[in-house]
């Protein structure tokens, strides 16, 4: 029901889209984390992977979110959300309202869907 393509949002690169219409709160895609200590997470972000990363736990450490997960586009008014599950290190997204067949998939990057306060490579 997913598949990856260009974003028709201006540098989005690529990004998420559904293949079906898909009703509010369902769970699209559940993913295991790599999850890098604070200094491997230095060095992380030195690279072209910098634009894949998420916090993790603490905020110290770093992961990146195998799947499709790390390809969903940021925006502030998002139609899923992410959850992070600590214990069993993997990430799900969640559609937050009914999207249509041939949507892109967009998470907010401040990790709640309707938070509005700047992300970090663009002013609200």
């Amino acid at each position: 029901m997913l598949e990856v393509r260009d974003s028709r949002k201006e540098n989005g690169g690529r990004g998420v889209f559904t293949t079906k219409a898909l009703k509010a709160h369902t769970v699209i895609e559940t993913a295991p984390v790599l999850v890098f200590s604070e200094e491997e997470g230095r060095k992380l972000i030195q690279t072209k992977l910098v634009n894949y990363v998420f916090q993790w736990g603490d905020n110290k450490q770093m992961a990146i979110a195998l799947g499709n997960i790390s390809l969903y586009n940021h925006d502030y008014d998002a139609n899923c959300e992410y959850c992070m599950d600590y214990e069993n290190e993997t990430m799900s997204v969640t559609t937050v309202r009914k999207v249509n067949v041939g949507d892109e998939l967009f998470v907010n990057y401040n990790g709640n869907y309707n938070n509005k306060k700047a992300v970090w490579f663009t002013a609200n």
